[in-house]
């Protein structure tokens, strides 16, 4: 076991974006890291920065591969890391309407987005339980909160997944001093519209819709601290979650799908 008397945060798909700042933002509190993400090169650049304020390790993994969740934790074992941090972040979108793209690419996205995660949490969660400690971040998105949209089909649905996982786990952790909690971010500047090729399409949205990585990153973590469910950061960002939770159900899939195209590849 670590000589550390924090234990470890493991953040997936710490390799940019807000898994990045939330690696950044732990590390300036003081949390030794386990980074994690597919691109190596990436992560021991980002490691040898932060290592001037905390331990941190690197384990290369690719999530989409089913035995990353298992591998993970194994290293994790065999170096005698705690994690009493687990940060699901690792995500991306898969562009285009549901039938637009072959089934494996939708099945590597649900292995990634949901598989991945429930296991990740499945296997650390007992040590957490364990040493009566723990905390479960994972990283969603205010898409889980307002009706579906043309495009980019499973996106929507996974982080509504999420949401539910992350109530659930902070019910069932309570008696364990374990936190979970939903973060729900906006637009955020990141790779993210690079990656799904929307980038063109979400730079005509106004500067008010967009969150920076690093509040977004100390969004989630304060609000896992205190022990809340779910957060939202952004004022813009808590009145659309207000709108569409209290206009009627089909004012607010019209509401949704009139502006979809602004921020969707619905091709």
């Amino acid at each position: 076991m670590s000589n550390h008397t924090s234990g470890y945060a493991l953040v997936t798909g710490a390799s940019s974006g807000i898994g990045e700042a939330i690696a950044r933002e732990y590390a300036a509190r003081g949390r030794p890291l386990v980074l994690t993400a597919r691109r190596g090169d990436r992560l021991e650049a980002l490691a040898a920065q932060l290592r001037e304020q905390v331990p941190v390790e690197v384990i290369a993994a690719d999530l989409a591969d089913p035995a990353a969740p298992a591998y993970l934790f194994e290293q994790c074992s065999a170096r005698g890391l705690f994690i009493e941090v687990l940060v699901n972040n690792a995500g991306y979108g898969v562009p285009g309407r549901y039938t637009s793209s072959p089934w494996q690419v939708h099945a590597d996205f649900l292995q990634v987005m949901v598989t991945a995660v429930a296991e990740l949490t499945h296997r650390f969660l007992p040590p957490m339980q364990a040493a009566g400690r723990g905390r479960i971040l994972n990283v969603a998105s205010v898409a889980g909160l307002v009706p579906g949209s043309i495009g980019h089909t499973l996106y929507g649905p996974v982080k509504a997944w999420l949401i539910r996982f992350s109530e659930s786990l902070a019910l069932e952790g309570a008696a364990h001093g374990i936190h979970a909690c939903a973060l729900c971010p906006g637009f955020t500047y990141s790779e993210f519209h690079d990656v799904t090729g929307t980038r063109a399409q979400v730079s005509q949205m106004p500067a008010y819709m967009w969150l920076k990585a690093t509040d977004v990153a100390r969004a989630g973590i304060d609000a896992v601290e205190r022990g809340e469910p779910m957060s939202v950061p952004g004022i813009t960002y808590k009145f659309i979650r207000l709108l569409t939770k209290h206009l009627p159900d089909a004012w607010a899939r019209r509401l949704v799908a009139s502006r979809s195209k602004d921020f969707r590849d619905d091709h």
